[in-house]
């Protein structure tokens, strides 16, 4: 893997759109004159020549390495089957499956890439078998950002990687993570998020809930978001612009008024049975919890309302709620209005003074080195299983901040598993990198433009993002 992506490192050649599976509608039926192959160190060539161009599909089935293309056509060719002498190509072979369609059946000897097209004047259908599929486009983006596009092969079959990298000792452009629709409750696409921020570039974030609630550690201008139940990777940065890496645990605490102190639980979540949540206004404009709880008006250090079994109270600016539920709340005494107490956050001394934080994870690279911590952050199958897409954030040693989405669940791109994530993101020289939310999630959008393939074929509703934004100027 590691010299795999070295041997990326040195390749520059424009990328080829690619198809895994195609359809062509043009006229209901054709007929197959002449069947014509060429090879070459880049490609094998098979070239029907047709006096129409029919509808046809083509698929590909990584597990037999199969690639099938089906026409309605009849085969006046003479041509049935061919072997190659190929590292790739093992044979092509075309067969009726019933009167008037003919099947085309290439098998292959690698996985690999392929496309299948027509071309007008003489008609003919070409299929192209990829043999070297490792392909790099470096772009400029702005000053000090960059943008690479590249295609490469593992041995499960070929990789899309987007790469977006920010020198951070430019001073054009910041890098800030923001909620969905502005506040907890909510979920909009990449695309809405970048948009409504002016973003040159975004890329998705935090785990979230459906209800767009943040799973893990957030903190936007200095203010606490949500917070993770058990120490998790985050990146966080200082108001010097300095960017780390590291697991983070939060502690929230309640000092009482009649002496002795409780804790805090969550965040802006949804409240759960015996526990402390606090909630603020970028949680929404109301709690959304049910009845079977108190809760407490909290401005400044003073109780200022009690909501006994009543939920779902509003939130006014620069107030926060304490929802409590079942044996929690005996833990906060007996809290009447005009009682003073102290709620004191803390993630650590560095933490504390971040502008920003974003917890995700697992962490991938520590210190130059690939370092997983999945199953010391409690990371289950639905994160750490297997090869999938990807999203991950690294900084490196010249200070240089690196947002990335690997393709997968595709026949164009097989993903990645956590392993070779971090190896990818240590060869693209990341010191600290750590994983971001995947799956259908993962998703780059550069000018206002989806550069990657969701996996869901249409971009998914998400909770929070980053995104790279003009650095105000100073007054």
């Amino acid at each position: 893997m590691v010299k795999l992506f070295r041997r990326l490192l040195a390749v520059s050649i424009i990328i080829t759109v690619l198809t895994a599976q195609t359809t062509w509608a043009a006229a209901a039926q054709g007929s197959i004159s002449r069947i014509r192959f060429s090879q070459s160190a880049e490609k094998v060539r098979i070239v029907l020549d047709m006096n129409v161009i029919p509808e046809f599909k083509a698929d590909y089935d990584s597990k037999t390495m199969v690639l099938t293309v089906d026409i309605p056509a009849d085969n006046k060719s003479k041509m049935t089957k061919v072997t190659f002498n190929d590292p790739v190509v093992q044979s092509y072979q075309i067969i009726e499956t019933e009167p008037g369609k003919q099947r085309i059946i290439v098998r292959l000897k690698n996985q690999t890439i392929y496309r299948v097209f027509p071309l007008k004047g003489p008609n003919r259908l070409v299929i192209d078998i990829i043999k070297n599929y490792r392909q790099k486009v470096v772009s400029k983006v702005a000053y000090g950002i960059t943008y690479t596009s590249w295609i490469d092969g593992l041995a499960a079959g070929p990789v899309a990687a987007h790469i977006l990298d920010i020198d951070l000792n430019t001073a054009g452009y910041e890098i800030k993570p923001v909620l969905a629709k502005g506040k907890v409750s909510g979920v909009e696409p990449l695309s809405a998020i970048a948009d409504r921020h002016q973003a040159l570039a975004a890329i998705n974030a935090s785990f979230f809930e459906k209800s767009g609630s943040i799973l893990g550690l957030l903190k936007i201008e200095g203010e606490l978001i949500s917070v993770a139940n058990l120490a998790r990777t985050a990146i966080g940065m200082q108001a010097n612009g300095t960017m780390f890496m590291d697991q983070v645990h939060y502690r929230g605490k309640i000092q009482l008024p009649q002496g002795g102190f409780t804790f805090i639980d969550g965040i802006n979540t949804e409240r759960g049975s015996d526990s402390i949540v606090l909630y603020n206004h970028h949680y929404g404009e109301t709690t959304a919890t049910n009845n079977f709880g108190v809760e407490y008006l909290i401005k400044g250090d003073t109780v200022v309302a009690v909501y006994n079994r009543q939920g779902n109270n509003p939130i006014p600016p620069g107030s926060v709620i304490l929802s409590a539920h079942g044996r929690a709340i005996n833990n906060l005494g007996d809290l009447r209005v005009g009682d003073k107490l102290q709620i004191t956050h803390d993630l650590g001394k560095e933490w504390n003074d971040t502008i920003f934080a974003v917890g995700a994870g697992p962490m991938l690279v520590r210190r130059g080195n690939v370092f997983l911590t999945t199953k010391v952050e409690e990371f289950g199958t639905d994160v750490a299983g297997g090869r999938a897409p990807r999203s991950a954030i690294g900084i490196t040693k010249d200070k240089h901040l690196l947002l990335v989405v690997i393709d997968g669940r595709s026949t164009e791109s097989v993903g990645m598993n956590l392993l070779e994530l971090g190896l990818f993101m240590q060869q693209l020289g990341a010191v600290e990198a750590m994983n971001l939310d995947g799956g259908g999630s993962s998703e780059m959008i550069i000018n206002g433009r989806i550069i990657n393939n969701p996996s869901d074929k249409k971009e998914r509703n998400i909770g929070s993002a980053f995104v790279v934004v003009p650095r105000p100027l100073a007054k």
